[in-house]
């Protein structure tokens, strides 16, 4: 049994005076990853497998509908840690299942690896076998002997698959032996199926993390639009008018929803797929969001106000920005949180998640900063050259330029505000990346 499954039962067996709701289970035996149901639930299976428990008539594990789990076993005796072990007498006779009669000399040990892998590979008698029970079969396997496993198993039908399954499972399995993907039989297969295996664990769990991360970008973009306009407001010398900060407080939330989305699907991706070379990976598909993010915003922008206004203004943001700034969130976002040694996401709390959302905001900060120094823009300074193509504008920067000593938008200003810009994008990016469902 692997650690988190035998972590479950030890909770279960603590709180056996009472109902263990899920939402507790995940938070005391995965604190540290969010997971699937479906996680739990085969843990659940795992057990009762173990304890030869039967769920249509449970004498160890009862499932309270839409509630979460007991441990309803009444002779379970405790005993101070310390001393030999000794075991009651009136509960000497309590086995969790039969033990077998000694075999006859001449008899062979059973053979504990072909019910295993006829599971994993889907032969009779377990033709039927679902996909979580394969995984089990797989887990058992590496836990027995991982090299003796993938000697039996090249050559059968369906090793491929099998193959991909092992190496998948191994993350999981302690002591777990290394599972070559180059030198098996149909190597190109074995990767193919891996592939598919964790795009499909991918696709699972991006949805609800890259929402959850849209939704913290579209806030940090709110946040600030208004302090934007409230900044522009209060300014001397500034004509704009209050409601400046309804109009920026909406461009920012359209804005950093978007290119929250984008980067916050790619790290998602990146978490559920890549189960080494974590920080390149979320890195690179952060990056790979940001890009297809800022391509997207940068044509919707220039498609409003051509549209709407008649007007072909250059539309400065665009993928070289949305590039930098999801390479920026995915290295801030690994540096700030840890791997977890069975893969999975990152889910850390309170002050752990806090100073998650300030590393990831501080990299996106200094990505605002050197992209201002590289010529480029990013949403505020996009709006500030938008501006001066419509008379009467009250979005243009100048006043706020003027405070910080420049006539104009210069390096001083563009910077300050970029960096601000890039932070809070960053930060809400993180907090909302890190946010764990209900469950």
């Amino acid at each position: 049994m692997i650690p988190r499954y035998f972590d479950l039962l030890v909770l279960l067996l603590c709180e056996r005076h009472r109902v263990v709701t899920r939402q507790e289970i995940f938070d005391r035996v995965w604190t540290d990853v969010v997971v699937s149901d479906g996680a739990l639930s085969q843990a659940v299976r795992t057990i009762r497998r173990a304890l030869g428990d039967d769920p249509r008539d449970p004498q160890f594990v009862r499932t309270v509908a839409r509630h979460g789990y007991q441990f309803v076993f009444t002779a379970v005796a405790e005993e101070s840690d310390e001393g030999a072990l000794h075991v009651p007498a009136a509960t000497a006779a309590v086995r969790l299942a039969p033990v077998a009669a000694p075999a006859a000399a001449d008899e062979p040990p059973p053979d504990r690896f072909a019910p295993l892998l006829d599971r994993l590979l889907r032969r009779a008698p377990f033709t039927r076998a679902s996909d979580e029970e394969r995984r089990e079969a797989a887990e058992q396997l590496l836990a027995l002997d991982t090299a003796e496993a993938l000697r039996r198993l090249d050559g059968l039908p369906g090793h491929a698959e099998a193959r991909a399954i092992l190496r998948d499972a191994r993350w999981d399995v302690p002591g777990a032996g290394d599972i070559a993907l180059l030198g098996s039989p149909q190597p190109l297969a074995s990767i193919g199926h891996v592939v598919r295996l964790r795009l499909r664990r991918a696709a699972r769990h991006t949805s609800n993390r890259w929402a959850a991360a849209s939704i913290g970008g579209g806030v940090a973009g709110v946040a600030a639009g208004v302090a934007g306009g409230i900044a522009l407001w209060l300014v001397p010398e500034s004509q704009a008018r209050p409601n400046v900060m309804a109009a920026l407080g909406l461009v920012g939330a359209l804005a950093g929803a978007l290119g929250a989305a984008g980067v916050g699907a790619g790290l998602a991706a990146a978490e559920a797929v890549a189960r080494s070379a974590r920080t390149l990976a979320l890195t690179l598909c952060g990056a790979a969001g940001g890009a297809l993010a800022g391509s997207l915003l940068h044509v919707l922008a220039r498609a409003v106000v051509s549209g709407v206004f008649g007007r072909d203004v250059p539309v400065m943001a665009g993928w070289p920005e949305g590039l930098v700034l999801g390479a920026a969130a995915g290295l801030g976002y690994a540096l700030s949180t840890s791997p977890l040694p069975g893969g999975g996401l990152a889910g850390p709390r309170g002050s752990a998640r806090v100073r998650t959302a300030l590393v990831t905001g501080a990299a996106c900060a200094i990505a605002g900063i050197l992209l201002t120094v590289a010529g480029r823009h990013l949403v505020a300074s996009t709006l500030d050259v938008m501006a001066s193509a419509f008379e009467g504008s009250d979005v243009g920067l100048a006043p706020l330029a003027r405070l910080l000593g420049e006539q104009a938008l210069r390096p001083i200003t563009r910077g300050v505000v970029s960096g601000f810009e890039g932070f809070l994008f960053g930060a809400g990016l993180a907090f909302g990346l890190t946010h764990r469902p209900a469950r």
